[in-house]
């Protein structure tokens, strides 16, 4: 275990994407280690909390899991608003979910806080025989629109390249993983990187969702409901 330093954060941090795009299993991989094959919906929203030792600070995030379906999309921007962080996340097997989150990281840019370290999440990178937003090594020699059938209906599925991912979160200012809640791959990496980041991006006054103190905090890993 890492020492704790003098300096405790208090940070918000809020998770949006699709529906199914494995944003709670995320976090509880992250928070309880744990992996659920088939999992509820959110309702509305789910917190948790859970403190990190990074560096000479002591970090507590405040973790906000936001509804993916439709109808709750109205209620976001109460979880986003004033939050130190957002991770956006999509699922690599569903290109719509990747396209519904470049929606989030634009309303993020109109609405959110501007100093915000943002993440772009692509999960489910255990699927890869079910990829459609596919590694560049494995697709390079595919054209662009690829044709496929699905429930007897033509769709049209653009493939994106990994670069090319990396390309558009480095363009809009967000830092890039894929992972897994399944297999738990860079789970515990991405969020131990949001706080890394918190710090840096602190300005001279406080931003809206981050409270520094000269008191640390004591380690706690507590969850309001699972989703």
């Amino acid at each position: 275990m890492a020492t704790i330093g003098k300096n405790s954060i208090n940070a918000k941090l809020v998770l949006l994407g699709d529906m199914g795009a494995g944003k709670s299993s995320l976090v509880l991989r992250f928070v309880k280690g744990q992996f659920l094959e088939f999992q509820e919906s959110t309702i509305g929203a789910a917190f948790f909390s859970q403190t990190l030792a990074v560096s000479d600070a002591t970090v507590k995030l405040e973790i906000w899991d936001t509804a993916g379906q439709e109808r709750y999309h109205s209620l976001a921007p109460m979880y986003y608003r004033g939050a130190a962080a957002a991770i956006i996340v999509y699922d690599i097997s569903r290109m719509d979910s990747f396209e519904k989150a470049k929606k989030w990281v634009q309303e993020l840019q109109k609405q959110g806080n501007p100093d915000m370290v943002t993440a772009l999440a692509g999960n489910k990178c255990d699927l890869e025989e079910k990829r459609e937003v596919p590694t560049e090594a494995s697709f390079s020699f595919l054209p662009t629109i690829h044709m496929q059938k699905m429930q007897g209906l033509e769709h049209e599925i653009k493939l994106i390249t990994l670069s090319e991912a990396k390309a558009y979160a480095e363009e809009n200012g967000l830092f890039f993983m894929e992972t897994s809640a399944k297999t738990a791959i860079n789970v515990n990496d991405i969020f131990y990187e949001i706080a890394r980041r918190l710090p840096r991006a602190q300005p001279a006054q406080q931003p809206a969702g981050m409270v520094l103190s000269d008191r640390p905090a004591e380690r706690s890993t507590t969850s309001a409901c699972c989703s």
